[in-house]
């Protein structure tokens, strides 16, 4: 109980002071986990980090559990996860508030916020295709997952866009080599096998049920547990994912979702807690979650793949790297990755901020802070909503 306690004290710090993205998290996590308190040594640590990058869902949150059940097992990879993601999920879940009690329409700031959105995802974008597509092969294959996602924008197509990629990328695609150094797993193969089945049997029984029951707590749940198993490449690659599964049924509006993708850059801990902000504004139908109650089914189920995968992937990842097939179609879905958020740059990003512009110079002013001058994104996210306040017309 004692190493539980510590676990969530140390967590909760970072969740309150980790700006700057999974990238920028990862270099908190070493100074606090691997210099200062030595929970985990370097090499340990640099091999943890190389699987995380490798499964779907939000690697730094990854780590960081991993870390927690090393240190204090189940319980330890729990009070990890609170720690970390309860802070920005409860700034972002009364910014959703304050959005309802506003109305998004009537507010420039909130008109700032969506087009700050557009110079972040657009970084993002650059950043991750100098690393993931720096050959003719893998840029391809990025545009044409672009082109698809743009062509057909549904949930069911970004999935297929993964697969695809992913069986291009074994068959098409040379094997990266093999990198140094083992992880230490802290729990057992039986254990790890439990979590794949779980995992596997949601995926595969939650849209049935779905079906079956009509209960509208149970379609989010389903969406948002699909979009935390499916998503490769961290944390803005929710976006098109998440934008395909709550703005294409019209439980969030545009908006209102762009607005909230904003307001997620300037707060501490994950991204993926932009699923919180999202449970508290949506409006499924009548009995359907929303406020709290949403926020918590949202935030609940992005995450529980995160544990599922962490858990079941431990045991096996020194002999699942080492198979070329395995990296080279990691290669593929990486690739595959870039499209799905160059399309998400597009549309919902580009075309509910950029209205004219005006709108464009604030934009170009924002992506020049952050790719020419590196100035964090909370301070991006500021200037975008005072220039909106003062000077857009949403």
């Amino acid at each position: 109980m004692r190493r539980t306690l510590e676990v969530l004290a140390v967590a909760t710090r970072l969740g309150l002071t980790s700006f700057g993205g999974p990238v920028a998290h990862l270099g908190y996590f070493h100074d606090e986990y691997v210099r200062r308190r030595r929970w985990i040594a370097d090499d340990a640590y640099a091999d943890l980090v190389a699987l995380c990058q490798f499964l779907p869902g939000p690697a730094s949150s990854q780590v960081g559990i991993a870390i927690g059940m090393a240190r204090a097992g189940l319980a330890g990879g729990l009070a990890a996860w609170l720690g970390f993601t309860l802070p920005s999920a409860a700034l972002l879940v009364a910014f959703a508030f304050g959005v309802e009690a506003l109305g998004v329409a009537s507010a420039g700031w909130l008109h700032g916020l969506k087009i700050a959105a557009v110079a972040v995802v657009a970084q993002a974008v650059v950043g991750m295709a100098r690393t993931l597509t720096p050959d003719r092969e893998r840029a391809t294959l990025a545009g044409l997952a672009a082109l698809a996602a743009l062509l057909w924008p549904t949930a069911v197509t970004q999935v297929a866009i993964i697969v695809a990629a992913g069986l291009v990328g074994w068959r098409l695609l040379p094997a990266p080599a093999l990198s140094r150094g083992s992880m230490v797993a802290p729990v057992g193969r039986r254990g790890a096998l439990v979590a794949w089945v779980i995992l596997v049997a949601l995926l595969v029984g939650l849209p049935f049920l779905r079906q079956v029951s009509a209960s509208p707590t149970l379609a989010v749940f389903d969406s948002f547990f699909r979009a935390g198993s499916l998503i490769f490449g961290g944390g803005h690659v929710v976006l098109p994912l998440l934008q395909a599964e709550v703005v294409s049924p019209g439980w969030v509006s545009a908006d209102r979702f762009v607005a909230g993708y904003g307001a997620a850059q300037a707060v501490p801990g994950p991204l993926f807690t932009f699923a919180a902000y999202l449970g508290a504004v949506m409006r499924v139908g009548p009995g359907g979650p929303g406020g709290l109650p949403g926020a918590a089914v949202a935030l609940a189920a992005i995450f529980l793949p995160s544990f599922l995968l962490v858990i079941g992937a431990l045991p096996f990842w020194n002999e699942l790297r080492a198979r070329p097939g395995f990296r080279a179609a990691l290669r593929g879905i990486n690739a595959a990755v870039v499209g799905l958020l160059l399309a998400a740059l597009y549309h919902p990003v580009w075309t509910s901020a950029i209205a004219g512009p005006l709108d464009f110079a604030i934009a170009l002013v924002a992506f020049g802070l952050l790719v020419l001058w590196r100035q964090p994104s909370w301070l991006i996210v500021l200037v975008a909503a005072l220039a909106g306040g003062l000077f857009a017309a949403p």
